[in-house]
């Protein structure tokens, strides 16, 4: 408490409100992603292996390999974790125990377990369709396809996912987000670049057709993935202007899914400008969309800083995607998400009023001796005191207890 004491009056020195700061972040709802704690297996009975540029790498012991251990190992993960959650699921993860039905049948009653598990951890939910690692992901495309059965089964998924948002909507209050992402592309050099972008805008018109209260719809683009390498259908080009024409849908920003030389954080801004919603996806590219476990880097730190600086906490939707199969999973969310949460602390201890008027008054090597000297304050003790007084352990405490847990409960999972 007075390492926390005297750290709150070097801030107050700068003019910043630590008090308020930690109350805002205790608002903040982080969607974390299911497919961490099992490698985005999913709980359908077929036996489609994963596809669609979707690949986990690794084989450490303990992966959850049904509803009910996901579900546990979650739970775990969230003890963890300060603040407050959301859940995001795929569709994969539906609960059949009425008997297996296809994607394009999905209905709100396979997931009623998972509302279920959510209002009694109290999280939100939010819902992806699974368009990929199915037979029907036909040379790579979806809704795109020149297969109009294909594209037609589809579709069906993709207006069923939205229901089924809905449903949580209602369920368990607030508003849901439901995210499109599509693998469809081409390895090599297309003939037809506008074609299958034309049948993509005609599927997105179709699912998005019906009215449903409580869904934000989104759909996420990407620069290429694994056997796509030359052709994307769904750029960030495409899905900004289906954005901009579409009032209701939204582009998502992943900051994995740009040219290596892009940055999300200088995104952020031009989209606030026009859109009152901004769905975000936090992972780590290494090299590529490589979905690797966040981390506490200078662009996390950015785009933390350009969502609190620009009084956008409620705007941006900040969800997690990330799946690492090298590393204890449950570590793997809480490594991840508290980061994003420490990014966060760190940008609402910024004086970012003062950092403004500097720049708007020109005083640039003051900004800069000001941007410089935040990076070194002890901003670690204000996280140290947020996560006990949201009664979750600080530094490596948690750490322990997630060792016990592996060795009770994953390693005896054969």
């Amino acid at each position: 408490m007075e390492r926390y004491t005297q750290t709150k009056k070097r801030y107050e020195a700068l003019g910043v409100d630590v008090e308020a700061a930690l109350k805002q972040l205790g608002q903040v709802p982080i969607g974390i992603h299911c497919w961490q704690g099992d490698d985005v297996n999913g709980f359908e009975s077929s036996d489609e292996a994963l596809s669609g540029g979707i690949q986990t790498t690794g084989n450490y012991p303990g992966r959850a390999r049904n509803p009910e251990e996901l579900m546990a190992d979650f739970k775990k993960a969230i003890s963890f974790i300060p603040g407050k959650k959301r859940l995001s699921l795929h569709a994969i993860y539906a609960l059949f125990d009425g008997g297996f039905v296809d994607r394009d049948e999905l209905r709100p009653e396979h997931f009623a377990g998972w509302v279920k598990f959510a209002k009694e951890a109290g999280i939100g939910l939010d819902f992806n369709p699974t368009f990929f690692s199915h037979p029907n992901v036909k040379d790579g495309l979806t809704l795109s396809s020149p297969d109009e059965d294909i594209r037609q089964f589809w579709i069906r998924h993709g207006i069923a996912s939205r229901r089924i948002a809905a449903y949580f909507a209602k369920e368990l209050g607030g508003q849901v987000v439901n995210n499109v992402w599509i693998p469809d592309g081409l390895k090599d050099t297309p003939a037809d670049r506008l074609g299958p972008r034309q049948r993509l805008k005609d599927s997105l018109d179709q699912i998005f057709a019906e009215k449903l209260d409580g869904v934000i719809d989104c759909a996420e683009s990407k620069v290429f993935g694994i056997g796509v390498e030359s052709y994307t259908v769904g750029s960030n080009e495409f899905y900004l202007a289906y954005a901009a024409q579409n009032p209701g849908v939204y582009n998502l920003l992943d900051n994995g899914h740009y040219h290596p030389t892009e940055v999300v954080s200088d995104k952020i801004s031009s989209l606030l400008t026009y859109f009152d919603k901004i769905p975000l996806h936090i992972t780590r590219p290494v090299r590529w969309d490589s979905d690797h476990v966040v981390a506490l880097d200078d662009e996390v730190k950015e785009i933390a800083k350009e969502i609190v600086r620009n009084d956008a906490l409620e705007k941006v939707l900040i969800g997690l995607d990330f799946f690492d199969a090298s590393i204890n999973r449950i570590a793997a969310w809480v490594i991840g998400t508290r980061n994003v949460q420490k990014a966060l602390l760190f940008a609402l201890l910024q004086p970012h009023g003062k950092m403004k008027e500097l720049q708007d008054q020109g005083d640039f090597t003051q900004l800069l001796m000001l941007q410089e000297e935040m990076k070194s304050m002890p901003f670690g003790d204000i996280w140290d005191h947020y996560c006990h007084g949201q009664g979750v352990p600080a530094g490596t405490e948690w750490y322990d207890a997630v060792m016990e847990y592996e060795t009770n409960v994953l390693l005896k999972r054969s």
